[in-house]
């Protein structure tokens, strides 16, 4: 008796556990190159993509951010990743994108293209393409509409116009969650805790 009433814990407390446990947020946003280059008054393209990682997403907000002496952001072409893809480049310094589906009850769970950006050149020199997370947002579809970007994981680009030379500062990208992503993984660690204390102190009741 005391075997089964062991057993029938353990399986709970890994039913109850594991859903936390799994669903680590990881999504993540990307250029599709890790460097470009181009010309003074010349242009380039560089795409904005999107990792899930295992998420349903219903949308995100994507803020490019990016030297505005050394480049000049001069068009934004929608991807095929989001059915509906809305920009503003009237931002010296700043790209915005939003990608979202058209039905709540359809997801993006696949990694993709978002959009591409097609920069100019201003003067020679270099610089950093970065993902400004304070910003930017990856919503999972689920009733809370979680943001589940992990800043850690987003990515950058080194861009040289012509002959180059020192990159100019740039605020780095915050490498921690957004204050939701904070709470959220708060919450997913201290549950499972509460839970194992629980089934803990069951167990002592058992034995």
């Amino acid at each position: 008796m005391i075997n089964i009433k062991k057993t029938f814990l353990l399986l709970a407390f890994f039913f109850l556990v594991a859903p936390f446990v799994f669903s680590a947020e990881a999504a993540s946003l990307k250029f599709d190159k890790t460097t470009a280059t181009t010309t003074n008054g010349g242009t380039f393209q560089i795409s904005v993509t999107v990792d899930p990682a295992g998420d349903n997403l219903s949308s995100t907000d994507v803020y490019v951010t990016f030297d505005s002496t050394l480049l000049k952001a001069n068009s934004v072409a929608a991807g095929s990743l989001f059915p509906t893809v809305t920009n503003d480049i009237s931002t010296s310094g700043k790209v915005y994108i939003a990608g979202m589906v058209n039905d709540p009850a359809t997801s993006v769970s696949t990694s993709g293209t978002l959009a591409t950006i097609t920069f100019q050149g201003l003067k020679d020199g270099s610089g950093t393409l970065a993902f400004d997370c304070a910003t930017s947002k990856i919503i999972k579809n689920d009733i809370n509409a979680t943001n589940v970007i992990n800043c850690s994981q987003n990515g950058t680009s080194s861009v040289t116009v012509g002959a180059g030379g020192a990159a100019a500062p740039t605020t780095a990208p915050p490498a921690q969650l957004p204050q939701s992503g904070i709470l959220d993984n708060l919450v997913r660690f201290a549950v499972p805790g509460m839970i194992l204390l629980i089934l803990g102190s069951a167990l002592r009741l058992v034995l």
